[in-house]
């Protein structure tokens, strides 16, 4: 799970076999404890929503609060650089709904 705002949002797009595809960029901050010591954490993660997630998230708009669930995956064969999958996500902020 991953909470932030959303940072960039591509255009909606269709994979081959016809279904709605998203790619966006989120940016989360928090604070953590490490080694029993506060940390400040601040990271940009690369995403990518499909079906019905991408739909739901193309009315988004950057700033808008989110929490999604998902998995890390490899951006591609060529490239080993994670990308979110989000199989679940929730507005915080903005539109009214999630799934």
């Amino acid at each position: 799970m991953l909470t932030g705002k959303l940072l960039e949002l591509a255009a909606l797009r269709y994979t081959p076999a016809g279904i709605p595809a998203l790619n966006f960029r989120i940016v989360h901050h928090s604070q953590q404890v490490e080694a029993g010591s506060p940390r400040l954490v601040e990271c940009e993660m690369p995403a990518l929503a499909l079906g019905q997630t991408a739909l739901l998230l193309a009315g988004a708009k950057p700033g808008d609060a989110l929490r999604l669930t998902g998995f890390l995956a490899a951006k591609s064969l060529k490239s080993r650089t994670p990308v979110l999958h989000v199989n679940e996500i929730e507005f915080l902020e903005g539109i009214d709904h999630g799934i």
